[in-house]
């Protein structure tokens, strides 16, 4: 089709369908008009064809037919859903595509800065003043050879238009991928209004995207200086959509949000929601209760001091092989939208937090984000969190607490945000409980890091007869019916309801679930200041914090902009559960913190001290040398039997507080 033909015949498909558009576009002083290509392609086959095999004189001709309606240039014509034959995966993407139109999703994995690129430049002759216009195509700028006066090269320079443009790296889905396969990246090049600030947010490392661009082929210069024969595949894009968006970002229309309310309003709506949660495991209804307080979070606060306090809940699931952990971590990786799954040993610190890779189009360092900042403002699910080596789960400190990651390494000092709320799983020390030890002695991972959970539930998987009988219905039923599994609340209108709230609900705590909530921290800390001894410390302010976060997202549940005492009471129900299962000592009947956070109890430290005096004492009376059935003696006085002072004895030896210089005779170091 001739060009004046292809510009005829846009001003009337554009004239017919987008004029309502074009005013709305104008008014709001955007750049660019979007086109969708189903619609041409039924208005004019033909000039949809002529698209998608020449896409950049179509597009030109597209931009020229604006000069009808008087819109002065650079204005340009973005087209979007294109046909199902152009959806390409980067992998198969040959020489025979080279300037042709395509679709291809992906995960932006780098972004380059945004900078200035010359699209035209305009030269003077000083022998005739004769101006020559010369367009910038090649990555070389390019001066004019001659002028039409015969005078060659040393052409004043007058000036030159330049654009703002930005270069991605895409990556291939994780989940597009078949068995051993890597993913394969492509180059992309973005210009004008799609490197705006609001385009820019949606193109941030680590987001979801679905380009449709012009295939060009690249130059590759050897060290030589001589071109290869080898070209490198770049995409120059012409309309960029966001598809994996966070809770904020997602649209709820109006007809949705009265859905929502009538959800909201009904008086079994946690029951409902919670059996919404992971509908294919049977049971676990504390855990869901726990991941469904999660998904809706606290209310971040922001103090005038520049303190901020998390909204963000943590949890933490350490249980029996297959008592369904990981299952619970992928619904709840696939229902949040913007979720990261990692698995213990296939997860690195770089991996975590942020690499710096080179970056070889702006010849520098460049930073590359992991799971914890690509899920900003989503959920990461860990799995097999034990599998971590302790160099590795050293890295989350930061992001779970102070919600930031900081980097200092080759030449770059940069502090990234990870506000991302946390879902781990574990396996116990031993790859199943033992009964008849604590439970926190049974989770191998640093104190620190468990003290970061809010939440941490024992899944155990002990034989009931009942419960048995019941799972095995539950689990043969969806075998034999993979399609009879129902579930109260479809997961694309809690994904909506979560967004709903994440968007627009902000409770806030009244005078009732104040005093609940105070009074049942100041009760549970000065329980355990009784009796003799190291006390034992049941609850830290951690825990505290970690109430009024549940206690916020009970409230939101409810679309309540108010916290009551029946939220504080539910958060403070859901507390104790988890408690009662890791930081109870059943020597003291009494909750301790310490369990916990460092991994002993208070009763065990206060033996400990006990031991320590008792060999301090017979140090003076007898001297250096000191038999063991003297330390045992004096111990059975203070109610320590033997088992317990052999196991502190050789903790202290492992320390190197005392050493055995001969069998039965202990001496301070």
């Amino acid at each position: 089709m001739e060009a004046q033909q292809q510009i005829e015949k846009f001003q009337e498909f554009i004239e017919n369908n987008y004029e309502k558009e074009i005013h709305s576009v104008l008014s709001k002083g955007k750049k660019s008009l979007v086109v969708d290509f189903r619609l041409l392609a039924e208005n004019d086959p033909d000039l949809a064809g002529d698209l998608l095999d020449d896409p950049e004189n179509t597009i030109k001709s597209a931009e020229l037919s604006l000069e009808h309606f008087d819109i002065k240039n650079p204005f340009r014509v973005r087209f979007r859903n294109l046909p199902k034959t152009q959806e390409m995966m980067i992998k198969d993407i040959r020489s025979e595509h080279l300037d042709k139109f395509l679709s291809f999703m992906g995960i932006v994995r780098q972004a380059s800065d945004i900078r200035p690129q010359v699209v035209s430049a305009r030269f003077e002759c000083p022998s005739c003043g004769n101006i020559l216009s010369i367009l910038q195509i090649d990555p070389k700028f390019k001066e004019p050879t001659r002028c039409s006066c015969g005078r060659r090269g040393k052409f004043r320079l007058l000036n030159k238009d330049l654009v703002d443009a930005q270069r991605l790296i895409v990556e291939e889905a994780p989940e597009d991928l078949q068995g051993g396969e890597q993913p394969k990246r492509l180059a992309v090049f973005l210009k004008e209004d799609l490197v705006e600030p609001i385009m820019e947010k949606k193109t941030t490392p680590g987001s979801k995207i679905r380009i449709n661009g012009v295939i060009k082929e690249v130059p590759v210069m050897l060290k030589t200086g001589a071109q290869s024969i080898r070209y490198d595949l770049i995409a120059e894009s012409n309309y960029v959509e966001p598809l994996e968006q966070t809770f904020e970002d997602i649209e709820i229309d109006s007809k949705e949000i009265k859905e929502i309310e009538k959800l909201a309003k009904d008086p079994k709506i946690y029951e409902r929601l919670i059996k919404s949660i992971a509908p294919s495991i049977y049971g676990h209804e504390r855990i869901k209760e726990a991941i469904l307080f999660q998904l809706m979070g606290g209310v971040k606060k922001e103090r005038d001091d520049g303190t901020k306090s998390r909204g963000d809940i943590h949890v933490l699931l350490v249980g029996d092989p297959g008592s369904g952990k990981s299952q619970i971590l992928k619904f709840v990786s696939q229902a949040a939208p913007k979720a990261r799954y990692v698995s213990g040993k296939g997860a690195t610190t770089a991996g975590l937090t942020a690499s710096v890779v080179r970056d070889e189009f702006l010849k520098g360092w460049a930073l590359e984000a992991g799971a914890l900042v690509l899920s900003n403002f989503g959920i990461a699910c860990l799995d097999e969190l034990d599998k971590l080596s302790t160099e590795d789960s050293s890295a989350l400190h930061e992001g779970m607490e102070q919600q930031t990651i900081s980097i200092a390494k080759a030449n770059i000092q940069a502090t990234l945000r990870s506000e991302t709320t946390v879902l781990a799983a574990a396996n116990p020390k031993l790859g199943r409980f033992d009964p008849y030890q604590p439970v926190a002695s049974q989770i191998e991972m640093p104190p620190t890091l468990i003290n970061r959970f809010d939440l941490i539930f024992t899944v155990r998987d002990l034989p009931n007869k009942e419960l048995d009988e019941k799972i095995a219905k539950y689990v043969l039923k969806l075998q034999q019916e993979p399609k009879s599994l129902e579930t109260e609340v479809p997961t694309e209108l809690l994904k909506k309801y979560i967004a709903y709230v994440k968007q627009k609900i902000f409770p806030i705590l009244t005078k009732g679930a104040v005093d609940e909530i105070r009074n049942f921290y100041v009760g549970l800390r000065s329980s355990g200041q009784t009796g003799e001894g190291i006390k034992p410390i049941p609850i830290s302010a951690r825990q505290l914090e970690a109430l009024v976060r549940l206690a916020e997202a009970s409230a939101r549940i409810r679309l309540s902009d108010k916290v009551t005492k029946e939220d504080a009471k539910r958060a403070i129900d859901l507390l104790k559960h988890c408690l009662m299962q890791v930081g109870y000592d059943y020597e003291t009947k009494s909750f301790d913190i310490d369990i916990i956070s460092t991994g002993v109890p208070a009763s065990e430290r206060s033996r400990i001290h006990v031991i320590r005096e008792i060999i301090n004492d017979l140090e003076e009376k007898i001297g250096k040398t000191i038999p063991i059935t003297e330390i045992l003696d004096v111990a059975k006085s203070k109610n320590i039997n033997e088992s317990q002072v052999e196991e502190i004895l050789e903790r202290l030896k492992r320390e190197g507080e005392v050493f055995e210089p001969q069998r039965g005779i202990i001496s301070k170091l």
